[in-house]
């Protein structure tokens, strides 16, 4: 499909298919497109060229009500005025359901995303976590084809994040439902995804499972955002003076990947199975059980390293020199971004 706005391309002929249960996820910086193709699929945006199915039906030209789509935005878009009940209620009641037909429907809901108790409670007794639950709610019972989360976690601290998105895979595992999330979180997306589609400037970049989009990087974009690699082409690699590198012109090496060690250390077997490069520790981040060194290695520029937070690494201060041990199995070709 094709979007433009004042003739500037926002989707650039973009072509997914999402398997029926499937939960894929659209991460990408903001302004890449991952938005606006998730409005195209609900019919909240018209698109300029191409179609989009639905079920095996083209829901290309039907409104939103017609294309049996739930959806969830960043806010959770509540009435303030009703309870929890009412809220997850709204679309039933808004169809013609009658009350006794509907309650059922609302319990059963109102116990998959574990609010129960709290049925009487209108929004401002809620949590962020627990309205966002509500929307969810609200979303799902009325069992529609697709559901379609838009950045529904970034109101939220951490830790609630962290805890919600996996309530949402399970609720999404347990009904099967056909999901769309859209994310600019990295480890959100790695988390919750059975596939990962990388978009940028309003084209995709790469698709894949978690894993393979991780490891595997296709394109310098990707690997720049995903993971922090270490992106290097060969004329670098020549100008200080490495060799032993794979066929390609450009390179991604994770920063786990690399291993750090005092420069007077000599780990045994490194020299023939990694390339060895000497530099000075610049700086250091506390990442929880990673600390990360940015260190200075000459024509090589600025390598990212990221180690246990152990003995090892607890040995390292900032202006150590050292010696950096990279595999040549992690080196990983790439094709420059468009």
């Amino acid at each position: 499909m094709r979007k433009a706005y004042q003739q500037q391309p926002v989707l650039n002929r973009v072509h997914i298919e999402i398997g029926e249960g499937e939960l894929v996820t659209l991460l990408g910086p903001s302004g890449c497109g991952k938005s606006t193709l998730l409005r195209a699929i609900a019919g909240l945006t018209s698109i300029d060229e191409g179609s989009i199915e639905i079920g095996g039906r083209d829901v290309t030209a039907l409104p939103p009500k017609a294309r049996q789509v739930g959806m969830v935005f960043q806010s959770y878009a509540l009435f303030p005025n009703m309870t929890v009940f009412e809220n997850i209620a709204f679309g039933l009641k808004m169809d013609g359901m009658k009350r006794a037909d509907y309650t059922p429907l609302v319990e059963e809901m109102i116990g998959i995303i574990a609010l129960e108790g709290m049925e009487d409670r209108y929004p401002a007794q809620l949590s962020g976590g627990q309205q966002q639950r509500v929307a969810l709610g609200r979303a799902l019972v009325k069992r529609p084809k697709v559901l379609l989360l838009d950045e529904p976690l970034s109101a939220l601290d951490a830790q609630i994040r962290r805890s919600l998105r996996g309530e949402i895979r399970a609720i999404q595992r347990k009904l099967r439902m056909t999901t769309v999330f859209v994310t600019h979180d990295q480890e959100e997306a790695l988390t919750i995804s059975d596939r990962i589609i990388v978009m940028n400037r309003g084209g995709i970049e790469q698709e894949g499972a978690p894993e393979d989009i991780y490891a595997a990087p296709a394109t310098e974009f990707v690997s720049r955002f995903i993971g922090s690699y270490n992106v290097w082409e060969r004329t670098r690699l020549s100008d200080a003076g490495l060799a032993g590198w794979p066929p390609g012109e450009l390179f991604a090496v994770r920063p786990e990947a690399i291993v750090i060690r005092p420069a007077s250390e000599e780990p045994a077997g490194a020299e023939s199975s990694c390339i060895v490069v000497s530099g000075r520790v610049g700086s250091i981040s506390i990442l929880g059980s990673i600390k990360r060194f940015e260190v200075d290695a000459g024509a090589l520029g600025t390598v990212t390293v990221d180690a246990l937070h152990d003995a090892h690494s607890r040995r390292l201060q900032e202006a150590a020199d050292v010696k950096l041990y990279i595999p040549r199995e992690a080196c990983s070709p790439l094709r420059k971004s468009s």
